[in-house]
Protein backbone atom coordinates (compact mmCIF):
# COMPACT_ATOMS: atom_id res chain seq x y z
CA UNK A 1 0.00 0.00 0.00
CA UNK A 2 0.79 3.56 -0.68
CA UNK A 3 0.46 6.30 2.33
CA UNK A 4 -1.58 9.05 2.03
CA UNK A 5 -2.35 11.79 4.75
CA UNK A 6 -5.47 11.81 5.62
CA UNK A 7 -8.06 14.91 6.45
CA UNK A 8 -8.25 16.40 9.61
CA UNK A 9 -11.80 14.61 11.19
CA UNK A 10 -12.67 18.56 12.58
CA UNK A 11 -11.60 22.18 11.41
CA UNK A 12 -7.81 23.50 12.42
CA UNK A 13 -9.20 26.09 15.20
CA UNK A 14 -11.87 22.96 16.74
CA UNK A 15 -9.28 22.05 19.56
CA UNK A 16 -8.48 25.64 20.70
CA UNK A 17 -7.51 26.33 23.36
CA UNK A 18 -6.08 23.34 24.22
CA UNK A 19 -4.18 23.43 20.67
CA UNK A 20 -3.93 25.88 18.46
CA UNK A 21 -4.61 26.32 14.77
CA UNK A 22 -0.79 26.64 14.27
CA UNK A 23 -0.08 23.66 15.80
CA UNK A 24 -2.65 21.55 13.75
CA UNK A 25 -1.12 22.91 10.37
CA UNK A 26 2.29 22.62 11.25
CA UNK A 27 1.98 18.86 12.61
CA UNK A 28 -0.66 17.94 10.19
CA UNK A 29 0.73 19.43 6.99
CA UNK A 30 3.88 19.69 7.44
CA UNK A 31 5.02 16.74 9.98
CA UNK A 32 2.59 13.93 9.38
CA UNK A 33 2.88 15.18 5.81
CA UNK A 34 6.61 14.13 5.74
CA UNK A 35 6.44 11.20 7.03
CA UNK A 36 3.96 10.17 4.36
CA UNK A 37 6.23 11.52 1.81
CA UNK A 38 9.20 9.80 3.33
CA UNK A 39 7.48 6.62 3.80
CA UNK A 40 5.97 6.18 0.38
CA UNK A 41 9.86 6.47 -0.53
CA UNK A 42 11.18 3.68 1.43
CA UNK A 43 7.94 1.87 0.39
CA UNK A 44 8.19 1.73 -3.14
CA UNK A 45 9.81 -1.07 -4.99
CA UNK A 46 10.50 -2.90 -1.19
CA UNK A 47 8.82 -6.13 -0.04
CA UNK A 48 6.83 -3.79 2.38
CA UNK A 49 4.49 -2.19 -0.61
CA UNK A 50 2.03 -5.01 -0.65
CA UNK A 51 1.36 -5.00 3.18
CA UNK A 52 -0.79 -3.12 5.02
CA UNK A 53 -0.22 -0.35 7.13
CA UNK A 54 -0.36 -2.52 10.35
CA UNK A 55 1.39 -5.37 8.68
CA UNK A 56 4.42 -2.69 7.41
CA UNK A 57 4.96 -1.74 11.56
CA UNK A 58 5.01 -4.97 12.73
CA UNK A 59 7.31 -6.12 10.41
CA UNK A 60 9.81 -3.49 9.94
CA UNK A 61 10.02 -3.84 13.84
CA UNK A 62 10.70 -7.11 13.36
CA UNK A 63 13.33 -6.74 10.37
CA UNK A 64 15.26 -3.84 12.39
CA UNK A 65 14.39 -1.75 9.49
CA UNK A 66 14.87 1.72 11.49
CA UNK A 67 14.05 3.85 8.42
CA UNK A 68 11.11 2.44 7.76
CA UNK A 69 10.06 1.84 12.25
CA UNK A 70 9.88 5.45 12.61
CA UNK A 71 7.93 6.83 9.13
CA UNK A 72 5.67 3.68 8.58
CA UNK A 73 5.00 4.11 12.91
CA UNK A 74 4.46 7.73 13.09
CA UNK A 75 1.78 7.48 9.78
CA UNK A 76 0.43 4.99 11.81
CA UNK A 77 0.68 7.18 15.16
CA UNK A 78 -0.77 10.21 13.66
CA UNK A 79 -3.35 8.75 11.79
CA UNK A 80 -5.14 7.45 14.95
CA UNK A 81 -3.66 10.47 17.24
CA UNK A 82 -5.85 13.21 15.25
CA UNK A 83 -8.88 10.55 15.58
CA UNK A 84 -8.09 10.32 19.50
CA UNK A 85 -9.36 13.93 19.83
CA UNK A 86 -12.12 16.00 19.56
CA UNK A 87 -13.67 19.24 20.54
CA UNK A 88 -14.73 19.10 24.16
CA UNK A 89 -13.48 15.47 24.66
CA UNK A 90 -11.59 14.13 27.49
CA UNK A 91 -12.97 13.95 30.97
CA UNK A 92 -14.62 11.38 33.34
CA UNK A 93 -17.72 9.99 30.71
CA UNK A 94 -16.55 7.16 28.78
CA UNK A 95 -18.00 4.20 28.23
CA UNK A 96 -18.91 1.20 29.76
CA UNK A 97 -16.14 -1.34 28.47
CA UNK A 98 -13.27 1.16 29.31
CA UNK A 99 -14.58 1.90 32.42
CA UNK A 100 -14.70 -1.74 33.40
CA UNK A 101 -11.07 -1.64 31.91
CA UNK A 102 -10.03 0.87 34.05
CA UNK A 103 -11.25 -0.21 36.84
CA UNK A 104 -9.68 -3.16 36.95
CA UNK A 105 -6.31 -1.08 36.42
CA UNK A 106 -6.71 0.39 39.76
CA UNK A 107 -9.67 3.31 38.33
CA UNK A 108 -9.83 6.00 35.98
CA UNK A 109 -7.40 8.60 38.45
CA UNK A 110 -4.68 5.86 38.50
CA UNK A 111 -5.11 5.59 34.24
CA UNK A 112 -4.65 9.31 34.57
CA UNK A 113 -2.29 9.88 36.41
CA UNK A 114 0.28 6.78 35.43
CA UNK A 115 -0.83 7.83 31.64
CA UNK A 116 0.60 11.43 31.89
CA UNK A 117 3.16 10.34 33.51
CA UNK A 118 4.42 8.29 31.05
CA UNK A 119 4.45 11.30 28.44
CA UNK A 120 6.06 13.83 30.92
CA UNK A 121 8.96 10.97 31.98
CA UNK A 122 9.30 9.98 27.94
CA UNK A 123 13.17 11.08 27.27
CA UNK A 124 13.09 12.97 24.36
CA UNK A 125 10.85 12.62 21.62
CA UNK A 126 8.09 9.62 21.47
CA UNK A 127 4.88 8.78 23.11
CA UNK A 128 2.17 7.51 25.57
CA UNK A 129 0.15 4.82 25.27
CA UNK A 130 -2.80 2.96 26.89
CA UNK A 131 -2.58 -0.56 24.90
CA UNK A 132 -4.41 -3.84 25.68
CA UNK A 133 -2.55 -7.29 26.49
CA UNK A 134 -4.50 -10.75 26.82
CA UNK A 135 -7.62 -8.18 27.73
CA UNK A 136 -5.27 -6.18 30.40
CA UNK A 137 -4.69 -2.41 30.22
CA UNK A 138 -1.28 -1.69 30.13
CA UNK A 139 0.33 2.33 30.58
CA UNK A 140 3.76 2.26 28.59
CA UNK A 141 5.90 4.73 26.26
CA UNK A 142 7.62 4.32 23.26
CA UNK A 143 10.31 6.26 21.65
CA UNK A 144 10.50 8.47 18.26
CA UNK A 145 8.01 6.58 16.36
CA UNK A 146 7.51 3.32 17.85
CA UNK A 147 4.46 2.10 19.45
CA UNK A 148 2.63 -0.88 21.21
CA UNK A 149 2.20 -2.96 17.57
CA UNK A 150 5.58 -3.52 17.96
CA UNK A 151 5.61 -4.99 20.94
CA UNK A 152 2.68 -7.50 19.91
CA UNK A 153 0.15 -5.42 22.04
CA UNK A 154 -3.20 -3.32 20.99
CA UNK A 155 -2.90 0.51 21.18
CA UNK A 156 -6.63 1.89 22.41
CA UNK A 157 -4.82 5.67 23.26
CA UNK A 158 -2.02 7.61 22.22
CA UNK A 159 0.13 10.88 22.89
CA UNK A 160 2.60 12.38 21.12
CA UNK A 161 4.91 13.96 23.13
CA UNK A 162 7.32 14.91 20.44
CA UNK A 163 8.27 18.95 20.95
CA UNK A 164 6.36 19.75 17.81
CA UNK A 165 2.84 18.18 19.61
CA UNK A 166 3.30 20.94 21.98
CA UNK A 167 5.93 23.40 22.14
CA UNK A 168 4.00 26.64 20.00
CA UNK A 169 1.01 26.20 22.91
CA UNK A 170 3.10 25.15 25.72
CA UNK A 171 6.35 25.58 25.38
CA UNK A 172 8.54 23.51 27.66
CA UNK A 173 5.59 22.65 29.96
CA UNK A 174 5.00 19.02 29.22
CA UNK A 175 2.81 18.08 31.91
CA UNK A 176 0.27 20.97 31.11
CA UNK A 177 0.43 19.83 27.56
CA UNK A 178 -0.43 15.90 28.99
CA UNK A 179 -3.11 17.07 31.60
CA UNK A 180 -4.91 19.26 28.84
CA UNK A 181 -4.40 16.40 26.39
CA UNK A 182 -6.04 14.17 29.17
CA UNK A 183 -8.86 16.10 30.28
CA UNK A 184 -10.06 18.09 27.60
CA UNK A 185 -9.24 16.48 23.96
CA UNK A 186 -9.57 12.45 24.15
CA UNK A 187 -12.38 11.48 21.81
CA UNK A 188 -13.64 8.30 24.06
CA UNK A 189 -15.65 6.68 21.66
CA UNK A 190 -12.59 6.01 19.32
CA UNK A 191 -10.53 4.88 22.26
CA UNK A 192 -13.62 1.99 23.20
CA UNK A 193 -13.24 1.28 18.99
CA UNK A 194 -9.79 0.60 19.36
CA UNK A 195 -10.37 -1.53 22.58
CA UNK A 196 -12.71 -3.17 20.48
CA UNK A 197 -9.82 -4.46 18.14
CA UNK A 198 -7.78 -6.10 20.75
CA UNK A 199 -7.44 -9.94 20.87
Amino acid sequence: MSFSLPNLPYAYDALHPYMSRETLEFHHDKHHNAYVVTGNNLLEGSDYASLSLTEIVKKAYKDKNHSLINQAGQHYNHIHFWNWMKPNGGGKSIPNKIELLFKAYGGFEKVRKDFINAGVTQFGSGWAWLSVRNGKLEVVKTPNGENPLMYDTQPILGCDVWEHSYYIDYRNARPKYMEAFFDNLINWDYVEAMYEQAD
